[in-house]
C-alpha cells in the first residue's frame, strides 16, 4: 500500500479520534465511537494504533508537537522590541489546534493526561522546558535593554509570561470566549509598567 495512504488512513484515524475527544473527553470516548466517526473497520484502526490509549497518545503528542513549534524557529539573536516577546506567548494561541474553544478543551485535556502518563509528562516537561528557553532568552535580552527589571532571573519572568498563556487557553476552554487582542493588551501593560511600579 503507498505510503501517501498510509499516512492519509492515520491522519483520517486521529482526526475522527480528536473530534471525539472534543465532543467527549478521553475516558468518555470508546474505540467504538471512534470507529463510527471515522467510518472504518475495526481492523482498519487495529492496523494503526492498537489500543485507544496509543490513540490519545499520538493525539497529545501532536498537540505538544504543535505547540513546540511556536518556539523553535523563533530567532533570539536579534534584540526583542516588547511586543515580540507577548506575540511569541500569544503565538501558541493562534496555533491551529488552540485557537478554537474545541481545540483548547483538547489542550486542556492533554495537560490532564499528563498527570496520569509519565511519558507524557516528560514529553510536557521537555516542551514546557524548550518553550521557557526561548521565552527567557528574549526576557534576558529585554532585561539588558533597561525595559524589564534586571533584578528578577529571565527565566521567572518567563515562568510566569508562559503559566498567562495557559490561563487564557483556559478561560477559552472553559468559559468559551477570550478576546486575544485584550489579553495582549494587558500583557502588554504589565510587561511596560515601570520597575518602581512592580516592585
Amino acid at each position: 500500500m503507498p505510503k501517501e495512504h498510509l499516512e492519509a488512513r492515520r491522519r483520517q484515524i486521529l482526526d475522527a479520534a480528536r473530534r471525539c475527544f472534543i465532543r467527549n473527553g478521553f475516558h468518555a470516548t470508546s474505540m467504538q465511537d471512534v470507529l463510527t466517526e471515522a467510518a472504518l473497520s475495526a481492523g482498519a484502526v487495529y492496523r494503526y494504533f492498537e489500543s485507544k490509549d496509543d490513540i490519545i497518545a499520538a493525539t497529545a503528542a501532536e498537540a505538544l508537537a504543535e505547540v513546540a513549534s511556536a518556539f523553535e524557529a523563533h530567532d533570539t539573536t536579534e534584540p526583542p522590541d516588547l511586543d515580540n516577546i507577548v506575540d511569541l506567548v500569544l503565538g501558541v494561541e493562534r496555533l491551529p489546534l488552540s485557537g478554537s474553544r474545541e481545540s483548547a478543551q483538547l489542550l486542556v485535556q492533554v495537560w490532564s493526561e499528563a498527570l496520569r502518563s509519565p511519558s507524557l509528562s516528560a514529553k510536557l516537561k521537555e516542551v514546557m522546558a524548550q518553550a521557557s528557553g526561548v521565552v527567557g532568552a528574549l526576557v534576558a535580552q529585554h532585561q539588558q535593554r533597561g525595559l524589564l527589571p534586571a533584578d528578577v532571573p529571565a527565566e521567572h519572568v518567563a515562568d510566569v509570561l508562559i503559566a498567562l498563556i495557559d490561563g487564557f487557553l483556559v478561560r477559552r476552554a472553559v468559559y468559551g470566549h477570550a478576546d486575544s487582542a485584550a489579553f495582549r493588551n494587558g500583557m502588554r501593560a504589565l510587561l511596560s509598567a515601570p520597575a518602581q511600579a512592580v516592585r
